[in-house]
């Protein structure tokens, strides 16, 4: 094996020897007998030694290799056993260099309680009592709407008096407020029997199962016949229940029909540490329960392992069975009686959709928070993203974007952006003519545009920016180096290229790109460089086009240089102004000789 196996001690490098061909959990200890790491493995001895017989690309990987001291294992029948003994292993030792779940927080449930009477109720706790819960809602509010519909349909219990047949046959039982008030109908002193309101139950039960179609067909059914029975006050009351059913149905999230029991998993990755995994439960069609959780990669894990964690995770905190999960690629982990679907259009290819968009919601929430609360961590989180992206030995706190712009070589010019803490810091911008070039050489250009750019701020001891950014492929990145090169600041300034299209970066002395995540910041940082770069150097160029169209109408005349030309158009912004302009005010601008010939030329005068 390679050089971090020989480093081992004899004990350790004969465990990893002797390792079994069968699925199992290791667990690594450094020198103070502490676990560093937790994993799971198909095959315990090709998943271990895999650690040992190569150096890593992920660094974190390299530092827990070398301060791995022992290790021990446990074999379990199948691969999914592993991955459950997994999570309860690194939720029992929190190991340092595992994937952490950064929102492992208590969500709200509605219970229905295991009583003669049962009670319904908001809690955190889930306690095992034979008491039914249902959930978990990842909003208080959400929950709260549940129960102020079942409460406003169904008059059951809230108090905490234990209800027992002994208690009921001895009458001691007080009606209260709530009974009068008619949001219960006296189950302490027997006022209504087991039946009828064990029949409110199931009703509710229907409710929490997102069931509310077979329910307000039932009451639909019922209030037709009570009012062919001439009933029309309960009919009314049943109507009544009937629109605030359908009130709470229209809020749902109707997905489809046709869809029945379904889970779905939604990942957004934008290639950070922090990836957001939701997860949402269909049934009858609509979305009746939505999660989301946020892991920390640790050793620079890919979402099909993420993925596996967040199932795990999912299955155990909230008791979820899995039959059929749609997913955007599979899991890590086989799972026994589970179908996973990748659909690539339809109803499913439009829920996978909605739950990704709620992964990448939540992502924004946590930045605006984050803004919010604690801007500099926000910066420093984007700088340490992009330094990684852009392979710098510092963070980009000031970046550089350079662009040419002309039209058929004629009035060229270059535009210089400059964002500081990944924004644009508009009163750096800056914008050239290009004077040493002749024609549209787009190479040349950028050569000059930069050697007069730095050259300037290195006389004037101005600070350089960490990165630069040309707008162009090789061509224009080879230009960047030679102007860098000629001034001696190559390795002083990282700079790359960016090509027609805004996912492909070029680093000097590399013909393969770069392809940035479309998600990721860092290519947002980058759109809105070039944006500006862009934008700026048009706006440059248009102007200059302007006016020398303007200028040249009036080159025309003689008498009128280009000087007076100039000063005319700085005060009248535009030739017909000139025209419309009495004598009175030209003159006072350029004197009455020139205004006698200006107006004659002009059509005559005013």
């Amino acid at each position: 094996m390679a050089k971090h196996f020989k480093d081992k001690t004899p004990e350790l490098q004969e465990k990893i020897a002797i390792l079994p061909d069968t699925p199992g959990v290791y667990m690594y200890f450094n020198d103070e007998g502490t676990v560093i790491y937790v994993g799971k493995a198909k095959n315990l001895k090709r998943r271990v030694s895999s650690y040992f017989n190569r150096t890593h690309d992920c660094l974190r990987t390299n530092m827990l290799v070398r301060n791995i001291a022992d290790m021990k294992y446990i074999v379990v029948p199948t691969e999914q056993d592993a991955l459950n003994l997994e999570s309860s292993m690194i939720k029992e030792y929190q190991p340092k260099y595992n994937v952490l779940l950064k929102d492992d927080k208590t969500y709200p449930w509605i219970v229905v309680t295991n009583e003669l009477f049962p009670r319904v109720f908001l809690t955190r706790q889930h306690v095992r009592d034979g008491s039914r819960y249902y959930g978990p809602y990842t909003s208080v509010a959400v929950a709260k709407t549940v129960l102020d519909l079942i409460g406003k349909l169904y008059p059951v219990r809230s108090c905490r008096i234990p209800i027992t047949p002994d208690y009921l046959a001895k009458k001691k039982g007080r009606l209260c407020l709530q009974y009068h008030i008619k949001k219960c109908r006296g189950c302490c002193t027997g006022d209504i029997d087991r039946h009828t309101y064990g029949a409110y139950i199931d009703r509710i039960r229907q409710i929490l199962r997102g069931e509310t179609q077979e329910l307000m067909n039932y009451l639909r059914d019922e209030m037709e016949a009570l009012a062919m029975e001439m009933r029309f006050e309960e009919a009314q009351e049943l109507k009544e229940k009937f629109k605030l059913l359908e009130n709470y149905r229209s809020k749902s999230v109707i997905v489809s029909q046709t869809i029945n029991d379904i889970d779905v998993f939604g990942v957004d990755d934008d290639g950070s540490n922090d990836v957001y995994i939701n997860y949402m439960h269909v049934r009858r069609g609509a979305v009746v329960r939505s999660v989301t959780l946020r892991y920390k990669r640790s050793l620079d894990e890919d979402r099909a392992q993420l993925l596996s964690y967040a199932m795990e995770e999912i299955k155990s905190s909230f008791g979820v069975a899995f039959t059929e999960v749609v997913v955007a690629e599979a899991p890590e982990v086989e799972m026994t009686g589970v179908t996973f679907t990748i659909p690539q259009r339809g109803d499913k290819a439009k829920l996978l959709e909605v739950s990704c968009r709620n992964a990448r919601q939540n992502r924004i929430d946590d930045l605006k928070h984050m803004e919010r609360h604690d801007p500099e961590q926000r910066v420093t989180k984007l700088m340490e993203r992009m330094k990684a992206d852009f392979r710098l030995s510092e963070l980009p706190r000031h970046i550089e974007c350079f662009d040419n712009s002309n039209i058929q070589g004629t009035n060229p010019v270059a535009s210089c952006v400059v964002f500081r803490d990944g924004k644009p810091s508009k009163r750096d911008y800056r914008h050239f003519n290009i004077k040493t070039v002749e024609g549209p050489d787009d190479f040349a250009s950028m050569k000059e545009v930069l050697t007069r750019r730095y050259t300037r701020l290195v006389e004037e001891g101005q600070e350089l920016p960490q990165l630069i950014v040309v707008d162009g492929g090789k061509g224009q990145l080879s230009a960047a180096v030679e102007a860098l090169d000629d001034m001696g600041l190559r390795g002083t300034i990282a700079v790359v290229g960016i090509a027609k299209r805004l996912e492909e970066i070029y680093f000097p002395g590399d013909s393969v790109p770069l392809y940035i995540d479309k998600n990721s910041e860092t290519l947002r940082v980058v759109q809105h460089l070039r944006d500006e770069a862009h934008r700026f150097g048009i706006t440059h160029h248009r102007n200059r086009r302007s006016k020398g169209a303007l200028v040249g109408e009036l080159d025309g005349i003689k008498g009128i240089g280009p000087k007076t030309a100039e000063l005319l158009l700085q005060h009248f912004k535009s030739v017909k102004r000139i025209k419309e302009a009495s004598r009175e005010d030209i003159a006072a601008l350029i004197g009455p000789a020139k205004t006698k010939v200006l107006c004659a030329a002009l059509q005559g005068g005013n």
